[in-house]
């Protein structure tokens, strides 16, 4: 009788939810026009709300920088025009690219800065004269105008930027000084807020919903510029790393976030690998939670490189590992699938880096579910082209839900 009962109870119970299967038909590659010697992309793509449109930076990563504008309703991407034509700047506030996300404010516009690229900031053998600054721009996509707000430090670039949409200010990180920025559009108020890192530049900020900036120090120590005191706080203990982490590692901090907007989650993943989340709160630091390793059964400190992230609406954390020569499979780019249910991360689609060789961007999603990446992929025509390897950029639209091909 009991083993009946067992088996009518197994006839009766509801059947585990099916994993849905991504394929590549969730995933769209779109090209960028009117630019054929385009090298690369940097995180540099946000979304506007608004106007439903994307906005994506493209280099030649050498010394031309273009603006570029998709158009969600109406999957059409254009060139917008090309940043020192846009910005008005004259030739010796040449910039080699735009690394900073580029983020919609409380009034519409898009804003972002600029980058010296590297080589040609740091040698002057390449470039006599040397770079001028990294510039702070902000794109108005109601009236098509670009306004120029200034510059950051002087012969600084300006790695990333963060936007405090409840009192409207920007956040900044200085290359190659480490110096974190605090910029005041409505009065044009600069602020050097100091020096926090050493030997290498991290390449992420963020804020959270009370307007809160937040970056990462030398030590990987969260640092959080408090808005409602005015205060700089340093988070007790480091952004936790695996064992046998290197220094370098820790040193370049955190290259992504994702934020989940239910929870008040926000999803980070270090440079070394390691998947955390952190729940901030309006006043102090917040708790940081270790999740382990981006990708499972791999060795400690994993191999990989995931500069992008993003919080899908069916609760999932989606993100790309690969790029910088760092591969969990080599030559291959993996994207992954993190269930904060479960706890589980898998596997869910594969690409050969002649595909898809590097993917960068922080939570850039539309209200249609797609996702928005910018994506590299190895091309040895390229190879003449500019630094950090042989490549061609695309924008990359993965929906997890709904077939997007085309």
């Amino acid at each position: 009788m009991t083993v009946l009962l067992i088996f009518l109870a197994c006839l009766t119970a509801p059947a585990a939810p099916a994993v849905a299967e991504i394929t590549m038909d969730n995933v769209r590659f779109v090209q960028y026009p009117q630019f054929p010697d385009a090298h690369s992309t940097w995180r540099s793509i946000g979304y506007s709300t608004r106007h439903r449109k994307v906005y994506i930076g493209v280099t030649n990563h050498r010394d031309k920088v273009g603006l570029f504008e998709y158009d969600v309703p109406a999957e059409r991407m254009r060139l917008v025009g090309f940043i020192p034509e846009l910005a008005n700047l004259r030739h010796w506030q040449w910039q080699g690219k735009v690394h900073t996300q580029i983020l919609e404010g409380a009034d519409g516009r898009m804003y972002f800065a600029t980058d010296g690229g590297e080589g040609r900031e740091e040698y002057l053998m390449n470039h006599p004269q040397g770079y001028y600054s990294g510039m702070l721009l902000a794109w108005d996509p109601a009236t098509e105008r670009m306004e120029n707000l200034g510059t950051g430090l002087p012969n600084e670039s300006i790695k990333d930027i963060a936007m405090d949409l409840v009192g409207g200010l920007i956040y900044g990180v200085s290359y190659p000084s480490v110096h974190l920025l605090l910029f005041d559009p409505r009065r044009n108020d600069l602020r050097d807020l100091g020096r926090v890192g050493s030997d290498h530049v991290p390449r992420c900020m963020f804020s959270d919903r009370w307007g809160n900036g937040y970056y990462v120090d030398w030590r990987q120590r969260l640092v959080k510029y408090e808005r409602d005191s005015g205060r700089i706080l340093f988070s007790r203990e480091s952004v936790p790393w695996f064992p046998g982490t290197t220094g370098p590692q820790i040193v370049t901090g955190i290259p992504t976030y994702a934020k989940d907007p239910v929870r008040g989650i926000i999803y980070l993943i270090t440079y070394s690998n390691m998947l955390v989340a952190f729940h901030p709160q309006r006043r102090g630091i917040g708790t940081i939670e270790a999740l382990g390793p981006t990708v499972e059964n791999t060795e400690l400190p994993p191999p990989g490189y995931s500069p992008n992230s993003a919080f899908g609406d069916n609760g999932k954390l989606y993100y790309f590992v690969g790029g910088h020569g760092r591969y969990v499979v080599k030559d291959t780019t993996l994207l992954m699938e993190y269930d904060p249910e479960t706890r589980a991360r898998r596997v869910v689609l594969k690409f050969p880096i002649d595909v898809v060789s590097e993917v960068t961007g922080c939570d850039v999603k539309d209200e249609y579910g797609n996702m928005y990446f910018c994506g590299r992929r190895r091309a040895e025509d390229a190879a003449q082209m500019g630094e950090s390897g042989a490549s061609r950029p695309f924008m990359l639209i993965f929906n997890p839900d709904k077939e997007i091909s085309e």
